[in-house]
């Protein structure tokens, strides 16, 4: 036996003659006996000998007593013949009896209604009760008969059939008839039969209506999947077997047993005592919808006691489905598994306290069952770390077992993490607008975990999160998943920080360890354990595949969302990397827009070494976004290093004005490229007797070109270098239409080049004023040098720097130098002018030069045919210059005579006013009155009519400016 569906019962015993047929009529028996009697029998609580009445049948029960039964009434004599069988039609309180013929009855009177005679000799009948129609079979036919609503009834139809009909029953307006072993359908209407299937060969064949409609037919007598057998009732003999309203009838043939249902709670205990779980959750499907409370925790206990039946049996994915369904606590399942490490809660319960359900002994009373209420408790799953052995333990932790409870926390994760999550969002709200209610809930203690903000300690949602985050993580790394893992701390989560540090650090799982620290917004502890890992990747302690993966870059990938967040702590890791990734450094500090003096203090302050090396670069991407400061701090930071240079050089006595480090060339070309540097500031900085190519750019930053030439002439030598500076000066000015004359920077490089030794004595008077006055001891240029001769050679070199007001005396045009001139070469003796760098000056640039300017600074012995290079293009350009403007003022000329010669035809133009000429203004004649013609020569109009209109137009133009 499975389990107690039934408990069966003897009703009554020791009937004296052998019962043929049974029925029930409420809560009696109604018995017909091989002698023709009908025997009513009563329970026997119910203490009355009388047959009731139909009222008093009413006010008792309708259904079966589990109790016995005894004889109420015997009416002898009922029938001539056995009663076959009987059907007690209660929707018309009628008794259906089959004997020698049909015969209907009155309850509970047992007045006989109507005998139908044709039924004479009938085996079989079937009463459809909805529309009152009855069929029955008598030997080969097929008759049907319906009752008129009285006590009379109507032959309908009769059929043949072809052989004895052994089981018949109305299907809808159809009858089906089981007939030798065959089953067929009759159509009522017209007679027609179709065969269904063969009723097989071990039974006659059956045919049962059912409750719904539906037709029951018998095949094979076997019990077999999905109908396995539920219980067996030992009885001997049983003639019939009927169904009541509430039990199941047994007859035999001379006792009578009731089958009572055994209540659903009871079966339910004693199918999951006896490990038949699936039946039990089949049978909690069939409780009452008023026990919705009582049918989930059933169910609830069910599904976890089948949940550790299977999980003991090796089937774990089905096992964590069962706990699924349970809606058990995920730290019930995570008990079964000891090795998995759970963060400290304050507000879960302990697992062995979750589920501790017990049902209403009202609900689980059976009655007669003889099954125990022992195994209600529920038991609470056994830890391992003291009753179990190893070999148990590692059987729960083995690879399925862990799969198993991936699968299940991933199912339970969704909800759980939402409800977390709308916690959270709640929480925020709550610290947003609650700085004024702090009082209403002072007992609103938090505890602060970093990266996610603020918890409280109620906060229940999300410390199941972090349990169900933290062992989910664990069961990945375990199985092994760590792709999974990683996803999982990608996206939101609520690992438990401390826990699984230690987990990802003894498995050395790095990637998984970074993205932890990053969701947990510990930035400082990712960047620390990325630079480690690459300082061990260098070393070559790491397997290849992580070698490739952790890379300087890395570092830069992971600073560039926390520009905007947290800069400073971008700069302190930048450091790490700056030296062996500038390029991508401050591609970081510029497209993350962290200020960039903010940047070069830092690297003043912590890498001053890279500081040059950040301004080159920043500036050489962004030219624009570069502020004068870090421009000027850019020069400074080379001259620094040019001075260093240069003294150490100095010290050895190789220097050398030629010698160009790699530094120095980064200063003149910074010097050169960029204006946002102080140059005074630097030329203070400058040794007096060196580096005059870098004095040389500085003193044209501050517009002394006289001064610069000089240097490129006299110290540096270097011609080439003085006419690319006049070439720069010449195409600076060329666009600017309020500047001087650009050509005259040629004149000041002639003046330079013909009185070497005036220049050089201006040179050191003038370049005093540039110098700090604590830099008091500078070497002079020339030992015999003196500051006298301040007269008019001073004056001529100011006149030659302004190209505005640069003028030549008359006595040079024919002498080639003023008289000041001549005094001082009296004076300091004689000099060799550099005639052959002019002549070639001339000849190179003899289109920028003013040539007769030109020719009044040159010495009186230079011979006409060293002036052919720059003569000859200058009068070819004289001259076409001169044709040009030529043809110009005669195409102007021409143009004139045009113009004039339609000014007269348009005064040639004649306008006839006759009496009807109108105004096109007032619409009035002109008459004689003056007039005015408008340019198309056909529109008139008097002339005062044609003045206010003017007028009245600028007032309208007007008007708005008065508004304003």
């Amino acid at each position: 036996m499975v389990h107690s569906a039934y408990d069966s019962f003897e009703l009554l015993s020791d009937c004296p003659t052998k019962i043929e047929s049974i029925e029930s009529y409420g809560s009696k028996l109604l018995l017909g006996c091989s002698d023709g009697s009908l025997r009513i029998y009563a329970p026997e609580s119910s203490g009355s000998d009388r047959s009731p009445t139909s009222s008093d049948y009413h006010t008792q029960t309708s259904e079966l007593r589990k109790e016995p039964y005894v004889l109420e009434k015997n009416v002898a004599g009922f029938s001539r013949r056995p009663l076959v069988s009987m059907e007690v039609l209660e929707s018309k309180e009628l008794l259906l009896s089959l004997s020698e013929s049909i015969a209907f009855h009155r309850l509970p009177s047992l007045e006989t209604i109507a005998v139908l005679t044709k039924a004479k000799g009938a085996n079989v009948y079937s009463w459809d009760d909805r529309r009152g129609f009855l069929c029955f079979a008598r030997q080969k036919r097929v008759c049907i008969f319906r009752h008129d609503g009285g006590r009379g009834f109507v032959e309908v139809k009769e059929f043949g059939v072809p052989d004895m009909v052994k089981s018949m029953s109305w299907c809808g307006e159809n009858i089906c008839l089981g007939i030798r072993r065959e089953y067929m359908i009759l159509n009522s209407t017209n007679g027609a039969l179709s065969e269904i299937f063969p009723s097989g060969r071990l039974a006659p064949p059956l045919v049962v209506s059912l409750p719904s409609g539906q037709l029951l037919l018998g095949k094979v007598r076997s019990l077999r999947a999905p109908y396995p057998l539920i219980q067996t009732v030992v009885l001997r003999n049983v003639r019939h077997l009927l169904q009541s309203n509430n039990s199941a009838i047994v007859a035999l043939d001379n006792s009578v047993y009731g089958l009572f249902p055994v209540p659903l709670g009871a079966q339910i205990v004693q199918l999951t005592a006896s490990g038949n779980f699936e039946e039990a959750l089949a049978l909690c499907k069939l409780l009452p919808p008023e026990d919705a409370s009582l049918r989930a925790a059933k169910e609830g206990s069910i599904h976890i006691r089948y949940a550790h039946y299977l999980f003991d049996n090796g089937k774990y994915e089905e096992a964590m489905e069962h706990f699924l369904a349970s809606q058990v606590d995920i730290t019930y399942v995570l008990s079964l598994y000891p090795s998995i490490v759970l963060p400290k809660t304050t507000s879960v319960p302990e697992p062995e306290k979750l589920m501790d359900i017990s049902w209403d002994s009202s609900h689980l009373s059976r009655a007669s069952s003889d099954v125990s209420d022992d195994m209600e408790s529920l038991p609470a799953p056994h830890l391992s770390d003291s009753d179990e052995s190893a070999a148990l333990r590692s059987k729960k932790m083995s690879h399925n077992t862990l799969m198993a409870l991936v699968k299940f926390m991933q199912k339970k994760r969704y909800s759980i993490i939402e409800k977390a999550t709308a916690e959270g969002t709640e929480e925020v709200v709550f610290d947003a607008v609650g700085d004024n209610f702090v009082s209403y809930d002072s007992s609103r203690f938090k505890k602060v975990i970093k990266g996610r903000g603020n918890i409280p300690f109620s906060s229940s949602a999300r410390e199941m999160a972090a349990i169900l985050d933290t062992a989910l993580l664990q069961a990945l790394l375990l199985t092994p998943q760590s792709s999974a893992a990683l996803e999982l701390l990608k996206g939101v989560n609520y690992c438990d920080v401390k826990i699984c540090e230690e987990i990802l650090q003894k498995s050395k799982n790095y990637t998984a360890l970074l993205e932890l620290y990053k969701g947990n917004s510990m930035h400082h502890e990712a960047l620390k354990l990325l630079n480690q890992l690459i300082e061990e990747s260098k070393s070559n302690e790491m397997p290849a595949e992580l070698t490739q993966k952790f890379k300087p870059e890395s570092i830069i990938e992971y600073l560039k969302p926390l520009c905007g967040t947290d800069p400073m702590l971008v700069l302190e890791f930048s450091m790490l990397v700056l030296e062996s990734c500038p390029t991508q450094t401050i591609e970081l500090f510029l497209s993350g827009n962290i200020p960039a003096d903010l940047v070069n203090s830092y690297l003043k302050q912590h890498a001053p070494n890279m500081q040059a090396r950040y301004l080159e670069l920043m500036l050489a991407m962004n030219q624009d976004g570069i502020s004068g400061n870090l421009q000027n701090e850019m020069v400074h930071i080379y001259l620094s290093e040019v001075l260093e240079w240069y003294s150490d050089l100095r010290a050895q006595q190789n220097w050398d004005e030629k010698n160009y480090s790699p530094t120095r060339k980064k200063l003149l070309s910074a010097l050169e490229s960029i204006s946002g540097y102080n140059p005074e500031a630097l030329l203070k900085r400058l040794p007096a007797d060196a580096l005059y190519e870098e004095r040389a750019i500085l003193l044209g930053k501050m517009n002394q070109h006289e001064l610069a030439l000089s240097l490129y002439v006299h110290k540096l030598h270097v011609p080439d270098l003085a006419l690319s500076y006049c070439d720069h000066v010449y195409e600076s000015l060329l666009h600017q239409p309020s500047a001087r004359s650009s050509g005259n920077i040629y004149l000041t490089l002639m003046q330079i080049y013909l009185n070497p030794q005036r220049t050089t004595k201006n040179f050191e008077k003038r370049i005093t004023n540039f110098v700090s006055p604590q830099t008091t001891s500078i070497p002079k240029v020339g030992s015999a040098t003196s500051v006298k001769g301040r007269g008019r050679a001073a004056k001529k070199i100011a006149e030659i720097e302004g190209a505005e007001d640069f003028r030549v005396s008359q006595s040079s045009t024919d002498s080639g130098r003023s008289d000041g001139d001549a005094d001082e070469f009296n004076e300091e003796g004689s000099s060799t002018i550099m005639l052959d760098e002019v002549l070639d000056l001339l000849s190179r640039r003899w289109d920028r030069i003013n040539g007769a300017q030109a020719l009044k600074l040159l010495p009186r012995e230079t011979k006409l045919q060293n002036l052919l290079p720059f003569l000859g293009p200058l009068f070819k350009k004289s001259s076409e210059a001169y044709r040009n403007f030529s043809v110009i003022k005669s195409l102007r000329q021409s143009e004139n005579l045009q113009v004039k010669d339609e000014l007269y035809n348009q005064r040639k133009a004649v306008v006839k006013i006759t009496s009807d000429s109108m105004c096109s203004l007032c619409n009035k004649k002109i008459g004689t009155s003056v007039f005015a013609v408008y340019p198309n020569g056909k529109t008139l109009v008097h002339f005062v009519c044609f003045r206010d209109s003017q007028s009245m137009k600028a007032v309208g133009k007007g008007l708005p400016l008065r508004k304003k």
